[in-house]
C-alpha cells in the first residue's frame, strides 16, 4: 500500500489556481466517489479551502498514483497538472505523511499558529469517511495527524498570542481590564478591521455594543448585526462616560475625539479606565489623549508592533511545534513499518504452532496413560519452547522494519522457517 497526496497552496499558487482546482461542497461527494472508483486507489481524501486545495491518496503498490491524480483532475477540472509547474506539488509516503502533520499543526498556513486548519482537515476527513473511501492506512495517517496537531497546540504557544490587528486589540483591552464581562464598548465609524475587533470582544463576554456613524443607517445596521444599540453622531460624545472601550475607524481628516473631549469623560467617568483603540488612517483620536491618567489609547501602529511582536513569539515556537511534528512522524513510520511485517510475522507463528501441535500430538498418541492435568502441562510447556523459539525472529523483524537491512532480515526468516510469502 502507498501514501500519496497532491495539490496547490497559498505557498505555491495564486488565488486564481486556487480557484481552477477547488471542491464546491455541493460536489465534494460525487468527487469523492469517482477517485475510490478509480483502479487501485483504496481510499481518498480531498481537502478544498481558499488557501490550498490538497488530494491525498492510499494506492495498491503497483498503481501509478500520479498519473491516476492528473487523469482524474483533467476530467473533473479540464486542467492538465502538466501545465501548472513547481504551483502543483506531489509528495509520496514518508513526505506525504510529514506534510499533512505539518498542515494540521498549522505550520503550513497562511498565519502560522491558526486553528482553523485543524477544523478544515477534520472537516474533510468526516467527509470522507461519510461516504466510505477512508478507512485503512490513509485513515490512520489522518488520525495521527490530528493527535500530533492537538500536541502541538497544548504543548507549544503557538497558538496563543494575537497576530491580527483586530485581535490584538482585544488582548490588550483583557491586560487592562482583566476580565472583559460586563465591558461595554462603542464602534465610531464601520471599518472592517473595527467590525473584526468587536467580534472578537463580543465572544470574550462584553455586555453591550453602541455604535455610531455619519450615516445613521449604516449605524443600525450595523448594531443590528452585533445585537446593539445605535445612537446618533451627534450625540456620542455624551455617551462615552458609560463606555469602556472605544474602537474608531472613521474616514474622517479630523480628529472626532480631542484631548479636550476625553478630559471631560474621563472626568464623568471618576477616572475609571477606558480603553481607545484608534484603527483609523489618518487617526480619530487626538493623540494626547494618552497624556491622561487612565486612559489607553493604542493606533494602528501600536497594534502592528504587537502583532510583529507576537510573530517572532510564534517563530520561536514554531521551533518546538516542528520538533513535536518530526517526533511524531517518525513514531508513525514505524507503526507502518511493523504493520508491514505483521504478515510475516503472523505466518511465522502459524508456521512454529503447525509443527508444534503435531508434535505434541504424535507424543501424546504414545503416551495415552498420562492424565488431564499431564497432558495439559505438556501442551503449556510446548506452547512456551514455541513462543522463545520466536521471540527472536520476531524481535529482529520489527527492529529491522523500514531499516535499509530490512528487506534482506525478512528474506532470510522467511527462507529459514519456509516461509513462502507473507499471508
Amino acid at each position: 500500500m502507498k501514501l500519496f497526496l497532491a495539490g496547490v497552496s497559498h505557498r505555491t499558487a495564486p488565488v486564481e489556481t486556487r480557484e481552477r482546482l477547488a471542491f464546491p461542497e455541493a460536489k465534494l461527494a460525487g468527487a469523492l466517489q469517482d477517485l475510490a472508483a478509480q483502479p487501485g486507489i483504496t481510499e481518498a481524501c480531498i481537502l478544498s479551502t481558499c488557501n490550498r486545495v490538497e488530494i491525498s491518496l492510499a494506492t495498491q503498490d503497483e498503481v501509478d498514483a500520479s498519473a491516476a491524480l492528473r487523469s482524474f483532475l483533467a476530467a473533473t477540472h479540464n486542467i492538465d497538472c502538466a501545465s501548472l509547474g513547481p504551483q502543483f506539488y506531489v509528495h509520496e509516503g514518508k513526505d506525504a505523511i510529514h506534510h499533512m502533520f505539518r498542515v494540521a499543526a498549522s505550520l503550513d498556513s497562511m498565519i502560522l499558529g491558526e486553528p482553523q486548519i485543524l477544523g478544515q482537515m477534520k472537516q474533510a476527513y468526516a467527509a470522507a469517511r461519510g461516504e466510505g473511501v477512508v478507512g485503512g492506512l490513509l485513515e490512520n495517517v489522518l488520525t495521527s495527524a490530528f493527535k500530533a496537531a492537538k500536541r502541538v497546540r497544548t504543548e507549544t504557544g503557538i497558538g496563543q498570542m494575537a497576530v491580527s490587528v483586530s485581535y490584538a486589540a482585544v488582548e490588550l483591552a483583557r491586560k487592562i481590564f482583566g476580565n472583559l464581562s460586563g465591558k461595554s464598548t462603542m464602534i465610531i465609524g464601520s471599518g472592517k478591521m473595527s467590525e473584526l475587533a468587536v467580534r472578537h470582544l463580543r465572544r470574550s463576554g462584553l455586555a453591550h455594543i453602541f455604535v455610531t456613524n455619519r450615516t445613521h443607517q449604516r449605524a443600525v445596521e450595523l448594531a443590528q448585526a452585533f445585537n446593539g444599540t445605535a445612537v446618533d453622531y451627534t450625540r456620542f460624545v455624551s455617551m462615552l462616560p458609560e463606555v469602556d472601550i472605544v474602537i474608531a475607524s472613521t474616514g474622517a481628516t479630523n480628529y472626532v475625539l480631542t484631548k479636550e473631549d476625553m478630559q471631560r469623560v474621563i472626568a464623568a467617568r471618576k477616572n475609571r479606565p477606558m480603553f481607545l483603540i484608534d484603527i483609523a488612517v489618518p487617526r480619530n483620536i487626538d493623540p494626547g489623549v494618552n497624556d491622561l491618567e487612565n486612559l489607553f489609547l493604542y493606533d494602528i501602529d501600536d497594534l502592528q508592533g504587537v502583532v510583529n511582536a507576537n510573530l517572532k513569539e510564534r517563530n520561536k515556537e514554531a521551533e518546538r511545534a516542528e520538533a513535536i511534528v518530526n517526533s511524531e512522524v517518525e513514531k508513525m513510520i514505524t507503526r507502518l513499518h511493523v504493520q508491514e511485517v505483521a504478515p510475516t510475522i503472523v505466518s511465522l507463528q502459524e508456521q512454529l504452532d503447525e509443527i508444534r501441535a503435531g508434535e505434541v500430538a504424535k507424543t501424546l498418541r504414545r503416551l495415552q496413560h498420562l492424565s488431564q492435568a499431564d497432558r495439559d502441562a505438556i501442551e503449556a510447556m510446548s506452547r512456551a519452547i514455541m513462543n522463545k523459539v520466536a521471540h527472536g525472529p520476531i524481535s529482529a523483524l520489527r527492529h529491522h522494519a523500514g531499516q535499509p537491512e530490512g528487506a534482506q532480515v525478512i528474506s532470510t526468516i522467511r527462507r529459514v522457517f519456509h516461509i513462502d510469502s507473507p499471508k
